[in-house]
């Protein structure tokens, strides 16, 4: 895959976790619910529907606002990749104000670990600007080693 520097932010990270489990905290709602924003913010609410074009609705509560977002699968190889955006909703109805593609990587890793890269791809420049300057590297590398720790707990389960 090639990225535009211009319109995609992307990091990859060795995770301890393996891939399996990482996979399973992507695609499960109360998983994704304990590591999907980083703390201390909050999701409040998670459904999936995991199929291309089935349903990826998330709600956050960040700084005392609660945040909808509303997207669906483009993109599901399990174990491997996951690609959701919100530039459509179920049904494929199109979204008045679209912000970003999410494309999340999974690679076997080091030790039994998993090799995890997040992509952001936006509309434009100034999007990807804004997401950057929201925190993009800190926030989704936050995420990553959320997951990594929920995946280890529930490794010992």
């Amino acid at each position: 895959m090639t990225l535009d520097p211009d319109t995609d932010l992307s990091f990859t990270c060795d995770l301890k976790a393996p891939r399996a489990l990482i996979w399973e905290c992507w695609t499960t709602p109360e998983h994704i619910m304990a590591f999907f924003v980083p703390k201390p913010h909050q999701v409040t609410a998670c459904d999936l529907d995991l199929r291309i074009g089935g349903r990826f609705n998330s709600t956050f509560l960040v700084e005392g606002d609660e945040m909808h977002n509303r997207g669906v699968f483009l993109e599901i190889v399990p174990q491997r990749r996951l690609v959701f955006t919100d530039a459509f909703t179920e049904g494929w109805k199109p979204a008045p104000d679209p912000f970003l593609t999410s494309i999340v990587l999974l690679e076997d890793g080091k030790g039994g670990g998993t090799r995890y890269t997040a992509i952001a791809r936006h509309r434009s420049p100034e999007a990807r600007k804004r997401h950057e300057d929201m925190g993009f590297f800190g926030g989704w590398r936050m995420v990553a080693e959320q997951a990594d720790a929920l995946a280890l707990e529930l490794a010992g389960r």
